[in-house]
């Protein structure tokens, strides 16, 4: 189910409730949230914006400042990342703020003047590094390990005396964004402890006040974390603050978030943080380039896209992180909004021209095969706090409201999707309820009404997907109904806990091999099958079920499958008829969410034939991960 249109927040007053100070939000106080607490918010591409036009207001549309806006509204910090080189030899600029040292300076210097302090980026590379991405910078290529960690050590030392000399506060440094085992080119933690410790070194001798954090992604993998801060730990590298991003949609539930952080303080006796999260407040998209975040895709959203839910989910991930103990929580990109524009191509001229989209066509000839071929605009530009005209949003003013809290009417806000699945030929009965989202983020049933024509228009004989437009509390919403034959199949999708049915053979020594719950990487619902091994030649299973009571007759069997990293792959579905292989069908991991389906059709099944359908997997790998999901025997 998905999110439907949200409404904003009316201003009318609901009776026993206390009329909102200045806005309609409402905000639930976090208990125990510590006065030195950590409000922040990564600006990094504000000189960008600006260059191209872009002038920030308040709520009611006067100009401001946005350093003061933030500081206002209870931001503290300021998140800047910075880039070794993000231009090419002519000078363009890669995009994505064009984020070099002289940028940072800038940025540092006015965030000073409103009392703020600064936390240093350092990506040690020229352009994006994240988990997938950990490139050295142009400059550095070429270079032994010791070679690198003095480059890299000198050159932190060189860029946090530069934002000294000019005034800004530098109070924390991060050494590598997203470092998930891997960073400025190395891929071993030996490798990696050498060049954060490099760093660390920079830090304590040229700043030795601030405080040093390491960047991780990916929190919903805990047994990930809790290895990651044992490598650390047996390699004494020097820091003080273990930060990870958290972004709802693919970062598992706030509770795992918690859990994990909690672990990580424990096992470390390090501070825990969010370096990063954001929200939607709209699926809207506001400079024709399309949004991470938007219609349909696969990712989860506990809150509205509205600006309540924007400021609902800021306070919950605030909340998890103080149950966990942590210090602090970054809002990512908070003021990176749309640089205008009538059309494409206008919007292209200025990405191009001042560095405002996530990558120019100029990055190319540093990442070829991802900014090189796909630049463009901002994909995050409805996950800002401020709407795509550059003013502020109510949410804005959640960092100082979750000190105090704020009353303001309980209404829906938005609706969740119904769905309805029937075997072929049974009667169309739709809910007469759906999930309301309420302004506080609970759920409340409300009374539905549905279009009788277009329910009627359905032919139960026929297999497919239908929609059923519907009305509830003056919201649309609408019913996807699934017609469909029997699947002999039993749980093809994954869905039950209970997987006795399936026979998971490891044949090599894969590492991870199981039912997972995370609905960004299944198809629909939430669960699939799983598999990873970070050492070559390792991952060999086949995944089997017997098929039970088939009658006679023909039919077809599909299985789906994506993932990455599997090289040197042989991956084919197959049947089984009393034992003995009757077909298979090749299929491949290619990338994260390109599903390939291997389809056995006009299988032929005879009276008392035992079936069994399956799928065999084998990568060389190294790293080699995958997942399994909407078998089906019909």
């Amino acid at each position: 189910m998905k999110l439907m249109r949200c409404l904003l927040l009316c201003l009318c007053l609901c009776a026993g409730t206390a009329r909102a100070e200045e806005n309609a939000l409402y905000v639930r106080a976090v208990d125990g949230l510590p006065e030195d607490f950590i409000f922040g918010m990564d600006v990094s591409s504000v000189i960008a914006l600006e260059n191209a036009g872009v002038r920030f207001s308040d709520r009611d549309g006067t100009a401001r400042d946005l350093f003061a806006l933030l500081r206002e509204n209870g931001i503290g910090w300021i998140r800047v990342r910075v880039w070794v080189n993000p231009y090419d030899e002519a000078g363009h600029g890669f995009g994505g703020g064009n984020n070099d040292l002289e940028t940072a300076i800038r940025i540092g210097r006015r965030a000073a003047a409103e009392g703020q302090r600064l936390l240093v980026d350092f990506h040690y590379s020229d352009f994006w590094a994240d988990p997938a991405k950990q490139q050295a910078p142009r400059a550095w290529a070429g270079l032994s390990l010791d070679e690198k960690a003095e480059a890299l050590r000198q050159y932190t030392s060189d860029a946090l005396a530069a934002l000294q000399a000019a005034g800004a506060d530098v109070g924390m440094v991060q050494l590598g964004n997203e470092t998930n085992g891997a960073m400025c080119g190395e891929r071993d933690w030996d490798s990696i402890a050498r060049l954060m410790n490099a760093g660390a070194s920079a830090v304590r001798e040229t700043l030795p006040e601030a405080r040093i954090c390491l960047h991780f992604a990916n929190p919903e993998n805990g047994d990930a974390y809790r290895s990651w801060a044992g490598e650390l730990a047996q390699r004494e590298v020097d820091y003080d603050i273990f930060a990870t991003s958290y972004y709802p949609y693919w970062h598992g539930t706030l509770e795992n978030l918690t859990g994990v952080l909690g672990d990580i303080r424990r096992q470390t006796g390090k501070d825990v943080m969010v370096a990063e999260t954001s929200y939607a407040w709209t699926l809207e998209d506001g400079d024709f380039s399309g949004n991470t975040i938007g219609e349909g895709g696969s990712y989860e959203h506990p809150w509205a896209f509205s600006v309540q839910g924007q400021a609902n989910a800021v306070r919950d991930v605030t909340e998890a992180v103080v149950n966990a103990g942590g210090i602090g929580v970054f809002y990512w990109e908070g003021a990176w909004v749309p640089t205008g524009g009538k059309d494409w191509e206008e919007n292209h001229r200025l990405w191009e021209t001042f560095g405002t989209g996530w990558a120019s066509s100029y990055a190319g000839v540093y990442d070829p095969d991802d900014a090189g071929r796909y630049y463009g605009g901002c994909a995050c530009d409805n996950q800002a706090m401020f709407d795509f005209s550059a003013r502020a949003l109510d949410s804005l003013s959640v960092f100082r409201l979750m000190r105090t809290g704020q009353d303001a009417p309980i209404v829906p806000e938005a609706l969740m999707d119904a769905a309805v699945a029937l075997r072929a030929g049974a009667a169309l009965s739709l809910p007469e309820t759906v999930e309301a989202v309420m302004t506080d983020n609970t759920r409340a049933p409300v009374g539905v009404t549905w279009d009788e024509s277009a329910a009627r228009a359905i032919d139960m004989n026929v297999e497919g997907k239908y929609t059923v437009p519907g009305t509830a509390a003056g919201l649309s919403v609408t019913c996807v109904v699934t017609v469909s034959s029997k699947n002999y199949l039993r749980n093809g999708g994954f869905e039950s806990f209970d997987t006795s049915m399936w026979r998971a053979t490891d044949l090599g020594q894969t590492a991870q091999l199981y039912r997972e719950e995370k609905a960004v990487d299944s198809i629909e619902g939430k669960a699939h099958w799983h598999f990873y091994s970070a050492p070559a030649n390792t991952v060999r299973f086949t995944l089997e079920q017997d098929v039970r009571d088939v009658p006679a007759g023909e039919y077809r069997y599909e299985i789906s499958v994506m993932g990455g990293d599997c090289h040197g792959q042989t991956v084919y579905s197959y049947v089984k008829i009393n034992g003995e292989e009757a077909a298979r069908c090749e299929t491949a991991f290619t990338q994260w969410n390109d599903w390939h389906t291997a389809v056995i059709d006009r299988i032929r099944v005879a009276d008392g034939d035992r079936v069994t359908i399956g799928l065999y997997v084998e990568c060389e790998g190294p790293g080699a991960w995958g997942k399994i999901d909407d078998a089906s025997f019909r």
